[in-house]
């Protein structure tokens, strides 16, 4: 429907004005120069942020596309920042009066025109195997936050070291998190172990870490596919992203049914 349609509709009571409020949203786009349509309605349909995807853009696009997104939703998440553009990305967001705050071990951003929302649409936990998996945890963490939950990390607890897991898990479900995420390369057994144990859904993300035969994270995905402890989905190989807004989603869900 038009906007002429949607109004009209609305006047002659077809439709409440949260339906029209959605209606308006689905097609709401922004034009950015000639380099991008922005979904500005996306976080009022879906309850999702803005996700920029960086890693083949040029600096310019990626400044122009983020300044446009976060001064019409007032936030904007930005991934795979190339490393060499990161420093100049964050600086210039800075200066232009945007808080914006770096991923640990990570090249993706949160950009926001204000302090950080209040965290109280769900809660998550996001544990990652090693120190290489962790800027893809970062991912998912910076996500899950711009969505509203709060999220609690526990990095560094994979199954080479057992004994780090159990505390770890202890506190999660102390916390009565939502969902949990599993970052992990390798073998990526870190994620059945989890599920294995917990009685919240379980998001896997096998990591492009390892080497040899399954290197680049086949191996972590192909292991994770075929788990089986029930209560486990897995998304793509390092898609930190999907994996922070699917455990958001579930523990915003969750937290409504309260």
């Amino acid at each position: 429907m038009d906007l002429r349609t949607i109004l009209d509709k609305f006047a002659r009571g077809a439709l409440t004005i949260e339906e029209v409020e959605k209606e308006i949203s689905i097609h709401a786009v922004e034009h950015v120069e000639d380099i991008a349509k922005l979904d500005v309605g996306r976080e009022r349909r879906k309850g999702l942020p803005e996700i920029i995807y960086a890693e083949h853009k040029e600096y310019k696009d990626i400044h122009n596309i983020a300044m446009a997104a976060v001064k019409r939703n007032g936030q904007a998440v930005v991934s795979r920042i190339k490393k060499r553009d990161l420093p100049r990305i964050v600086k210039n967001l800075e200066k232009n009066g945007f808080d914006v705050e770096v991923g640990k071990n990570s090249t993706t951003i949160l950009v926001s025109n204000g302090p950080a929302r209040n965290r109280k649409a769900g809660k998550i936990g996001i544990v990652a195997a090693g120190t290489s998996d962790i800027g893809v945890a970062e991912e998912a963490r910076l996500v899950a936050q711009a969505m509203g939950c709060q999220v609690i990390t526990s990095y560094d607890i994979g199954v080479a070291g057992m004994h780090r897991i159990f505390p770890a898990l202890k506190q999660l479900m102390s916390e009565k998190v939502g969902a949990i995420v599993v970052v992990a390369g390798m073998e990526g057994a870190l994620a059945s172990v989890v599920t294995s144990m917990v009685n919240v859904p379980v998001i896997g993300v096998p990591t492009s870490v390892g080497y040899g035969f399954g290197s680049n994270g086949v191996a972590a995905l192909a292991s994770m596919l075929q788990s089986c402890t029930l209560g486990l989905a897995v998304v793509n190989i390092d898609n930190g992203v999907g994996a922070g807004a699917f455990a958001a989603s579930i523990a915003k869900r969750a937290q409504r049914g309260k």
